[in-house]
């Protein structure tokens, strides 16, 4: 089992930059492949980034391009999500989730561990 404890949201103004971590527990990650998603309110969990085991392939969304940087530090088994020139678009809870297999996925079915999420709120 693998448990993940998300932190770092909160309230920022337009254009501001947050930086969210998730801190696992349980097991090593080194052999997980790390996400990270998000749920706006009445819609539906997208995918934002995603991280392979060393970190040398990484995937973002559109929305999120040119804007976020995903990391991992195998080391304190803990991932992070660096999101720059923020938008009020950008409001959601944030999730973290692992997948134990080779693949970097962006489809929520194949990540088998999640966190509780952590709230991003946008002010304009």
């Amino acid at each position: 089992q693998v448990q993940l404890v998300e932190s770092g949201g909160g309230l920022v103004q337009a254009g501001g930059s947050l930086r969210l971590s998730c801190a696992a527990s349980g097991r090593a990650i080194s052999n997980f492949v790390m996400g990270w998603f998000r749920q706006a309110p009445g819609k539906e969990r997208e995918f934002v980034s995603a991280i392979s085991w060393s970190g040398g392939n990484r995937l973002y969304a559109d929305s999120v391009k040119g804007r976020s940087t995903i990391s991992r530090d195998n080391a304190k088994n803990t991932v992070y999500l660096q999101m720059n020139s923020l938008k009020p678009e950008d409001t959601a809870d944030y999730y973290c989730a692992a997948d134990n297999s080779w693949y970097v996925r962006q489809e929520p079915r194949h990540y088998n561990y999640w966190g509780q999420g952590t709230q991003v709120t946008i002010s304009s």
